[in-house]
């Protein structure tokens, strides 16, 4: 659930922006000029004038207003009046999925808040201003969404998811005011599990669903988050190309349960299966940064700042279970 309310969101951003992507270097005021300002260029940080685009800015907050209620609307109606209301209650649910859930959570309010610094920079808003607007928009409405889960039974108010959206925000945030670019972009791969032994099968089906797009956003399993760091930006001198990025990445195998492999089935019979040891897995793989492959066309800026998202699939160096173990391609 937590992924695809943020890859929707995060998809309409980018459609949003496809018309005007990217173009704040060189903002077009026609009219709605609420006053010029001097901001600098959030690429080169280099000073240049700029001016706020008034009517982009109503733009884009009707859309954040609109996308926020519309979407939180959604999620009640086909999620949470489901479920039982209760008080405003919390829970600790800090060890469950060895954390993976958790990194899920960062990756969400990372993605929002990217995008929501990309639609505050197109009004030619300044350049913290549009940071901090921005940037608190994945943590804005990652909160709102545990305030929700607060007041349902099935769930709960949850302080380890709101440090998680709270890092994920600051991730972004803390880049653009000291480098005034995204070095380290938080990404997501995703690759379909498949087991021999059937009981697993339909465990996995039962807490992760049957459909492809319900494992994408469900099976933590089948899920890599990575932090991907930009080399160029960090070696300026050398002859490497913009685009090419070192990944390190996170995920877990054999979850079949929050905090233990058991499970009653639906016969109620108590399932134990210990013989599938659950276990952390770490990697490193090369990685592309598509937002800085140059192209003069609008379209394909906001196509590659939406595969921005995810990790290309490339070989990998796995370490787990105490091995190092390699990949020849990683999704």
């Amino acid at each position: 659930m937590q992924l695809f309310k943020t890859l929707c969101y995060f998809i309409f951003c980018t459609l949003l922006l496809c018309n005007q992507a990217f173009s704040q270097d060189s903002v077009n005021i026609k009219s709605s000029v609420d006053s010029t300002v001097q901001i600098f260029n959030f690429n080169t940080a280099s000073t240049i004038i700029n001016t706020v685009n008034k009517q982009r800015v109503t733009w884009v907050a009707g859309a954040h207003i609109v996308g926020y209620v519309g979407s939180l609307a959604g999620l009640y109606t086909i999620w949470y009046k489901n479920y039982p209301q209760t008080n405003f209650h919390f829970i600790n649910d800090n060890k469950e999925w060895m954390q993976v859930d958790k990194v899920g959570h960062a990756y969400s309010a990372y993605i929002e808040s990217r995008a929501g610094l990309e639609m505050w920079k197109w009004t030619g808003m300044s350049k913290n201003k549009s940071i901090w607007m921005g940037g608190l928009t994945g943590a804005a409405y990652q909160t709102t969404i545990e305030i929700l889960d607060g007041f349902s039974a099935e769930w709960g108010w949850s302080w380890g998811d709101f440090a998680a959206n709270t890092l994920g925000s600051g991730l972004l945030i803390s880049q653009e005011l000291a480098w005034g670019e995204q070095r380290i972009s938080y990404k997501f791969s995703f690759h379909k599990k498949k087991y021999t032994d059937e009981q697993l099968n339909e465990r996995s089906n039962q807490l992760y669903g049957r459909s492809l797009p319900e494992r994408m956003f469900k099976d933590y399993n089948a899920q890599t988050y990575w932090l991907s760091i930009n080399l160029k930006s960090f070696f300026k001198q050398s002859k490497l190309p913009n685009w090419l990025n070192l990944a390190v990445g996170y995920g877990a195998e054999n979850l079949f349960g929050p905090y233990a492999n058991a499970w009653t089935d639906i016969n109620k019979n108590l399932v134990i299966r210990n013989d599938w040891s659950r276990y952390r897995q770490f990697y490193i793989a090369p990685d592309i940064d598509f937002t800085r492959i140059k192209t003069k066309s609008k379209f394909l800026k906001a196509v590659f700042f939406a595969l921005n998202a995810f990790k290309f699939p490339s070989p990998s160096i796995e370490f787990s279970q105490g091995k190092l173990r390699w990949n020849w391609i990683h999704f």
